[in-house]
């Protein structure tokens, strides 16, 4: 078999990216031959003679915006010529201009545009067009409204739609994928690299001898919600938080220093050493406004951290009451502040959590996850009904999009 994937990057340390590297690997694995469309992908793939990489440069545009168009141009500018030596083709969202067998859909931008609104708790409002009210919001918000119309047309158009998380799932059904075209496959998590332990504080800027929560995430925004965290903490007197996110341009840092949290909130930057930091906490808390299923939730799990988020998190339903709380409102710092006091008040029940946690991680590996995806390949290829190629044509299978994106910007 054939197999096409097109998406931006193809390699650890990106979160789609890595999803897909596992995928090519399991494909290699089973003898089939790699066809990827991408502006990068990981070097030991390059040398892989099982793949074949039509690379599509895109640095040196001034905007997401615009690369994003001339990727989903250039790679839907090949597709209309070679599609038909492919048996299978595997997209990421409105990312190309050309349909797919199976488009795996890691951000629902529809879901995130309805989060204009703000929840009655919500101290800050959600999609970041609301707090900034200038060139950039617009921006924002253009990006949002127009990759959430050109979304739908791609999923339409698939044989098989894969959702991250049963989350997703109920919001590509929301805006009318029929149910029966989506399967869930949630994204795997490295269980060697994130795994139970302890880390020296020390070495890590962090503080010993208290009970420390760790938050990580891209801080520049309210998306993953650290204003709510900070809120509760006030309540929290006995608790210390590790955040781990760019702090260029977030307003955190500040807010923090109002609450009076400076001593106890500790600021670490962009970290590559995640799975470190992981292991020197005692818990994990992420009550994000929106995610599609987030890697960071997985990965502590992994390293057998208690966790406390919320509903509006794709994956909260791998966290089942034996391993964490997941709050029904993601803006609610008092229900926050009261599941933190739990925790903090019970350090034999944490470590009980956490080791439930790690059972649950070890159930999605990155390898099952990869075997999953490839089954599905496997399926759609050798289905009686399904025909994959020649009838992808520009005149019977090209979507009526400019471009598009697979992710947040």
């Amino acid at each position: 078999m054939k197999i096409g994937i097109v998406t931006h990057k193809i390699q650890k340390g990106d979160g789609q990216g890595r999803v897909n590297y596992e995928v090519v690997l399991e494909a290699i694995r089973r003898g089939y031959h790699l066809t990827l469309l991408a502006s990068e992908i990981a070097p030991e793939l390059e040398k892989n003679s099982a793949v074949n990489w039509i690379q599509i440069p895109v640095k040196g545009y001034p905007s997401e915006f615009i690369r994003n168009f001339i990727f989903a141009k250039k790679s839907a500018d090949w597709l209309r010529r070679y599609r038909s030596e492919l048996d299978l083709l595997k997209t990421n969202g409105a990312i190309t201009m050309v349909a797919s067998d199976v488009n795996a859909v890691h951000f629902v931008h529809s879901s995130w545009l309805g989060c204009l609104a703000t929840s009655r708790f919500a101290s800050t409002p959600m999609h970041i067009s609301r707090t900034r009210r200038d060139a950039y919001g617009f921006y924002q918000w253009l990006y949002t409204a127009l990759n959430a119309y050109w979304e739908k047309q791609a999923f339409q158009q698939a044989q098989v739609v894969v959702a991250v998380s049963e989350k997703v799932a109920q919001e590509l059904v929301n805006i009318g994928v029929p149910r029966s075209r989506i399967q869930v496959i949630v994204n795997g998590v490295d269980l060697e690299e994130f795994t139970p332990g302890v880390s020296d504080r020390q070495i890590l800027g962090l503080p010993k001898e208290v009970t420390l929560a760790l938050f990580a995430g891209d801080i520049r925004t309210t998306r993953k919600n650290l204003d709510t965290v900070l809120h509760a903490l006030v309540q929290v007197p006995d608790l210390h938080l590790a955040v781990v996110g760019d702090t260029e341009g977030s307003p955190f840092p500040q807010l923090a220093a109002s609450l009076g949290l400076s001593e106890r909130v500790h600021f670490m930057g962009y970290r590559r050493d995640i799975a470190e930091i992981m292991r020197s906490a005692d818990l994990f808390v992420f009550p994000s406004r929106y995610e599609a299923c987030t890697l960071v939730l997985l990965e502590a799990l992994a390293s057998g951290l208690p966790v406390i988020t919320a509903t509006a998190t794709g994956g909260a339903e791998l966290v089942t009451p034996e391993c964490g709380i997941v709050l029904p409102d993601s803006d609610d710092a008092d229900a926050l502040a009261t599941a933190l006091t739990a925790l903090v008040n019970q350090p034999t029940l944490m470590q009980q959590m956490g080791q439930a946690a790690r059972a649950v991680a070890e159930q999605h590996s990155w390898t099952t996850m990869a075997k999953t995806y490839v089954d599905l390949f496997e399926e759609l290829s050798n289905h009686e009904e399904h025909c994959s190629h020649p009838h992808l044509s520009p005149s019977s299978g090209s979507l009526t999009l400019p471009f598009g994106t697979a992710s947040a910007n």
